[in-house]
């Protein structure tokens, strides 16, 4: 499934901070442990050189994949006319059939996380919800089956 290129100011100052970090402190302290390790001798056998390297391309393959993601991402703002409808960075109140409320942001794929209400655009609850306004109920087709869900409120400031 093909990512949107929506996201939060909030979720790309967070993987802008994830990447400023790999770069500046963690792989160069990691670096630092490799060339520690390759002095102690023999690397064939040398678990702290062999784990090292590994980390650094975890690092790297990160690092790569952050720089080219926050050029391809579209940070979005809410504008006043949005007010009242549900659109992206919208936090949702609703309840469902079995009168349990859920409290979901919409926000990009590359920033959510269901702990914190966070639901990607891409979700089949988000697109559901899409356009949706105060009272308005929204069929949501979900893996486990159908859901009914009722939208109770609209918010854009947390």
């Amino acid at each position: 499934m093909k990512r949107s290129h929506y996201i939060t100011r909030e979720g790309w100052e967070r993987l802008d901070r994830e990447l400023k970090y790999l770069w500046k402190e963690e792989r160069p302290r990691v670096t630092k442990a490799v060339s520690e390790a390759a002095a102690l001798g023999d690397r064939s056998e040398n678990a702290e050189y062999i784990y090292g390297k590994k980390r650094l391309r975890e690092i790297d393959r990160r690092v790569r994949f952050l720089s080219k993601r926050l050029d391809e991402l579209n940070i979005v703002y809410p504008e006043k006319q949005q007010e009242g409808r549900v659109f992206f960075g919208a936090w949702v109140k609703v309840i469902d059939e079995n009168e349990n409320t859920f409290t979901y942001r919409i926000v990009g794929a590359d920033e959510w996380d269901i702990k914190k209400g966070e639901i990607s655009i891409d979700s089949p609850v988000a697109r559901a919800l899409i356009g949706k306004r105060v009272d308005d109920e929204v069929i949501v087709n979900t893996p486990e089956g159908e859901r009914i869900l009722d939208v109770l409120a609209i918010w854009y400031h947390q």
